[in-house]
């Protein structure tokens, strides 16, 4: 008990500093979560080995869940059938083929052996990284904002599931079997939910809200963990089933409980999320990032060339060609779920070690670059023509 509370004291200690050093250094706008990451390889085992990340693990997985949770929770499902949707959908597929090609190159000449793994890392956006981000800089609030938010969602929803089908150790069948059990699992909420608004069952019990009550906060954890449990339960990763609570909690969420996601953001990045992060960079295999830098800049530069250019030609007739190169750089945005990815690739054995540490170093590079590249760009964004022809 005593490591585990000194670990958690560490780790909470850089998760404060963080956003006080990122107000510190206003000209460099590094997010918070770069710090959180530094700070954690910091007090890591590669440096003071003042904390462990084991004794953080289970708070470490309810910040990713909930970092999931926050991304499918916005997600609004009748954006992905507007031209947002569509087009992201497109630029993802391209990306698809672009990654194939590129991992069989690698593959070809012996610099990878872990071509699913690889091949889906490279297909992968932080939107619930972004999220903040793009709000704080008011890049949300513009025109291309739905853009990202779609492509973002596209960009962790789809690799999820192809982890699911091509990362597990029981194979694609089993895969494909245990994501019909998780899309019927999450029917079955879906429906347990329109039921009790149907019959009005929250405004007859009159939950409470506020003070002590909390009630949506906590019917919002049941189905976190429910849907976490059914994942884990059908050999998938967590964070699927917690995008999906996501998804599910938009849908239930009472329209008179106007707070609930101020609610979730503060347990989620005031607490849990920055947990995640931390411990992230506890478990960075730093020594294999510094015997082979080049394999991290070659991941980093592959991130930008398949998930971001696709974007240049994919958007060309909605956006500007100075949101274009916005939506270059945000989308190839990657670091949570190269996290997740990299964990189970590791776990199943279809993930080197050092491509693991290389990719988790890259997203993180690209948290730090490629976001302060777009905020750079939103200045010159009210100068810039945009069309809205339709394709």
């Amino acid at each position: 008990m005593d490591s585990e509370l000194k670990s958690l004291f560490f780790v909470i200690i850089i998760a404060a500093l963080a956003p006080l050093l990122t107000r510190l250094l206003p000209k460099l706008q590094i997010p918070a979560v770069v710090f959180m990451l530094a700070g954690g390889v910091l007090i890591g085992q590669e440096g003071l080995a003042v904390a462990t990340p084991e004794d953080v693990d289970l708070l470490s997985t309810l910040g990713l869940s909930f970092l999931f949770l926050l991304a499918g929770y916005e997600l609004d499902l009748n954006l992905l059938r507007q031209p947002p949707g569509t087009l992201g959908l497109r630029a993802w597929l391209i990306s698809a083929v672009i990654s194939l090609a590129v991992t069989a190159l690698l593959w070809e000449a012996g610099i990878v052996s872990d071509f699913l793994a690889i091949t889906v890392a490279l297909t992968t956006t932080a939107l619930g990284t972004l999220l903040p981000i793009m709000r704080d800089t008011g890049i949300m609030a513009g025109s291309v904002g739905p853009f990202i938010f779609a492509a973002g969602a596209i960009g962790e929803f789809l690799p999820i599931v192809a982890m699911a089908l091509l990362l597990s150790g029981s194979g694609p069948i089993t895969g494909m079997l245990a994501l019909v059990g998780m899309g019927l699992a999450t029917f079955v909420v879906l429906m347990v939910i329109r039921q009790v608004q149907r019959r009005g069952w929250g405004e007859k019990l009159a939950m409470p809200e506020d003070a002590t009550g909390q009630t949506s906060l906590r019917w919002t954890l049941v189905i976190l963990s429910g849907l976490i449990l059914v994942a884990d339960d059908f050999g998938l990763d967590v964070v699927l089933g917690a995008f999906l609570a996501g998804v599910v909690l938009r849908q239930w969420a009472p329209a008179q409980v106007e707070t609930l996601e101020r609610k979730l953001e503060a347990v989620g990045y005031g607490v849990f999320i920055p947990i995640f992060f931390v411990s992230s960079g506890m478990k960075l295999d730093v020594d294999s990032i510094v015997e082979n830098p080049l394999r991290l800049l070659m991941f980093f530069a592959l991130l930008l060339l398949v998930r971001g250019l696709p974007a240049l030609f994919v958007y060309r007739r909605y956006l500007g060609g100075v949101q274009r190169w916005q939506m270059v750089f945000l989308t190839a945005t990657a670091l949570p779920l190269l996290v997740a990815l990299s964990e189970v690739g590791l776990e199943s054995g279809l993930m080197r070690p050092e491509n693991a540490a290389a990719l988790v170093g890259a997203g993180a590079l690209s948290v730090l670059v490629f976001p302060l590249a777009a905020v750079i760009l939103q200045q010159r964004v009210p100068s810039e023509v945009v069309t809205e022809e339709r394709i």
